[in-house]
Formats: C-alpha cells, structure tokens, sequence
C-alpha cells in the first residue's frame, strides 16, 4: 500500500511547480484526503477547499448534483462523481479537483455495486471531465485508505502527463 503522506507531498510539490490550485468532494472517504493534503506545511499556496458531501441532499445543495443523476444512477456512479467534480470547481478557486462516491461497507452494496466499489471524477478547468469505478478489497478503513491513495495517484498522474 502506497504511503498516503509521501504521496501527498509528491502532489504537493507537483501541484506547486505547475501553480495549481486544487479542491476536492468527498463521501466515502469523509475528509481523509483534504485531512492528508492539510498535513502538508504550506498546503494553502496549492489546496482551496474540501467539500465532505456524505448525504445526496449535500451532494445537490453544496455541488449541484442534479436529483436526476442520483435517482436514475445512485450515490455511487461515474455520473455523479462527474458532476460532483464539475460543482467543485464552479464553488471555489481550483483548476483542479477531484470527487470521491463509494461504498466503504460493511454494507451499503446493491446489485451490481458491491462493498469497495469507489467511484472517481476528476475535473480540470477547460478539459473534458474523466471518470473510473475502482474495486478495492478489505474492510471499512481498508477501502477508504486505498480510496484516497487512488486519489492521490490519479491527481499526480494527471499533472505528470497533461
């Protein structure tokens, strides 16, 4: 497993050299990631905010999800992360976020969508917005963790190969 602290320095430094600034959405992960962005000293010249929009009504009054996506998608879906992710940068300063939709267990699975499905929307100002669905194994803590180490990879991935 991918140290969460080594990676959110390697974003920072990232981030800092190309003068970026980044916002994230959480669910599943309930702040973790903006937690271990946070950790960094100096995380204010490259992090704007973190937005922890656990509920569906959260995802719409804070991000402008649209009812429709969550009814006809649900919680968990690339569709929703998308709009999550598009909603952050309407609500703040980034260039950049990163949305986070999952389910961490032990329950909460539907057909189709079982324990560790986590759902990925990542947003940058004048791209188009990406999406992936991601299987992680292992209990509560286990898929929250590889979640924001996921997160974190996916952001440094994206800044490395514009």
């Amino acid at each position: 497993m991918p140290d969460l602290n080594e990676l959110s320095q390697q974003l920072a430094n990232t981030l800092s050299k190309r003068q970026k600034q980044l916002a994230v959405a959480e669910s599943c992960t309930g702040g973790w990631l903006a937690k271990c962005l946070t950790d960094i000293p100096g995380s204010s010249r490259w992090f704007d905010r973190g937005f922890v929009s656990y509920s569906n009504a959260a995802k719409q009054e804070m991000l402008g999800v649209r009812p429709l996506t969550l009814q006809q998608e649900g919680a968990v879906s690339e569709a929703v992360v998308r709009e999550m992710a598009t909603g952050v940068l309407r609500h703040s300063a980034a260039d950049l976020s990163i949305a986070i939709s999952g389910i961490a267990g032990p329950g909460g699975a539907v057909p189709g969508k079982p324990v560790g499905t986590v759902c990925f929307g990542l947003a940058e100002k004048g791209k188009e917005v990406q999406s992936d669905t991601k299987y992680f194994e292992g209990g509560r803590e286990a898929v929250r963790r590889q979640s924001v180490a996921y997160a974190l990879s996916r952001l440094l991935h994206v800044l490395e190969h514009p």
